[in-house]
């Protein structure tokens, strides 16, 4: 049994997604009442994610906020604007590419049990609202919004504290990652669960909008990796921008493809920024801090799912409220973890925005692990490719200015 056990645990979570997903619709389609107790994984594996994810993000942001060393001359102020920029944009290609091919979700019943906001105004109101609750009483309702302000403000005001202290939060952080890839290592099992229980309530239709999901999610990816980021570096280094694209997509983003893991992607992000002969006191702080706030994919992922709930839910959403969704949606990107499926669990977060509840965001969440066995691998190729590909941008743009300068001086 226990040579079983590790046989398992040595395929790839891919591959274990992969078969839980197949056996999941196979039970559905062949057994549906006899199998009909496998919903429990369903429930407990969107449950777990629902108990750790407001804690992981606040420990998360403000660790990754603390830890920022000011005073240090890098090139780190130009690299931020392109991560934020990259994100910002990210984000609002893919509210543009919802509204062009609108998708809608099978939910359960609760999700009918939804009151729209009444306009950008009261969406305002409610957003400020969230942010001064109380954090305790955000981190227990799992108030996203409340939990990214206070993990801000705390990260701010520990940049000047003991580095034991800075450890600790970093530690509690690195622990809450842990349970999470636990968490996530019974994908599996929940997502054969969540699938069981979609097929059999609604039928193998229900799938479909699945493909229509995953089709839409890789197609904008695809889009900001070889029209939006191409745009940037152009703009940046003044010549083909493609040659580089390339690379930073062919020796990054094809291992974080497969690892799936920003965080694990790292060593290969230092190492090919030596390749290109960056400079080392840069990229050693922007490629981790990459890892947790540059997150283009991320912000596709959470624009895309929340308005396919929006949908879903028969919401109206007016240019104001798409605006505000691309802006907070890059801002909850950069929460995201550095593990597999992080930015599934801030959909909530964004799903808040249009008045939805957590109960409701959360069967979204469960339908983006089912569509995450492609969605998180061209994320985190996304994300990952684009830490290098900014980094390289800011610097090789610094290096020609420099020259141009010079060149004024000499003449």
């Amino acid at each position: 049994m226990r040579d079983l056990i590790n046989k398992w645990n040595q395929i790839s979570l891919v591959k274990r997604i992969l078969i839980g997903l197949v056996i999941g619709i196979i039970l559905a389609l062949t057994v549906p009442k006899a199998a009909s107790p496998v919903v429990i994984f369903g429930t407990l594996f969107v449950g777990a994610l629902k108990g750790v994810a407001p804690i992981l993000v606040f420990f998360l942001v403000m660790s990754a906020i603390s830890q920022h060393k000011s005073g240090k001359k890098t090139n780190m102020k130009s690299i931020i604007v392109l991560y934020l920029l990259g994100t910002f944009l990210a984000g609002f290609v893919a509210v543009v590419a919802s509204f062009m091919f609108p998708i809608t979700l099978k939910l359960g019943a609760s999700a009918s049990d939804v009151a729209p906001p009444g306009g950008v105004g009261e969406v305002l109101m409610n957003l400020l609202n969230n942010i001064v609750k109380n954090p305790v009483t955000s981190l227990s309702e799992a108030n996203y919004i409340g939990i990214l302000a206070w993990a801000v403000v705390l990260g701010l005001a520990l940049k000047n504290a003991k580095e034991s202290t800075k450890t600790m939060i970093s530690n509690v952080s690195d622990a809450l990652s842990q349970v999470v890839r636990w968490v996530i290592n019974f994908a599996p099992l929940g997502i054969m669960g969540l699938v069981f229980d979609s097929l059999a309530t609604n039928g193998i239709s229900a799938f479909g909008a699945y493909l229509q999901l995953i089709f839409l999610l890789v197609g904008v990816m695809a889009f900001i990796a070889l029209v939006v980021n191409p745009l940037i570096t152009f703009a940046g280094i003044r010549k083909n921008p493609y040659p580089l694209v390339f690379k930073c997509l062919k020796d990054s983003g094809l291992t974080a493809f497969f690892t799936r893991s920003s965080a694990a992607n790292i060593p290969v992000n230092m190492e090919l920024c030596e390749e290109l002969g960056l400079d080392k006191d840069t990229y050693s702080v922007s490629i981790p801090l990459g890892a947790t706030i540059n997150m283009g994919g991320a912000a596709v992922t959470i624009s895309i799912l929340t308005l396919a709930a929006v949908h879903t839910m028969g919401i109206e959403v007016d240019l104001g409220m798409a605006l505000l969704l691309s802006l907070l949606s890059a801002v909850s990107a950069c929460g995201a973890s550095g593990v597999a499926g992080g930015s599934l669990l801030l959909i909530p977060l964004a799903c808040s925005l249009f008045g939805i509840s957590n109960d409701v965001a959360m069967q979204v969440v469960g339908v983006g692990f089912v569509v995450g066995v492609i969605q998180d691998s061209c994320e985190t190729a996304l994300n990952s490719s684009t830490d290098v590909l900014f980094t390289a941008v800011a610097e090789f743009a610094k290096r020609r200015k420099n020259k141009v300068v010079k060149l004024e001086e000499l003449s």
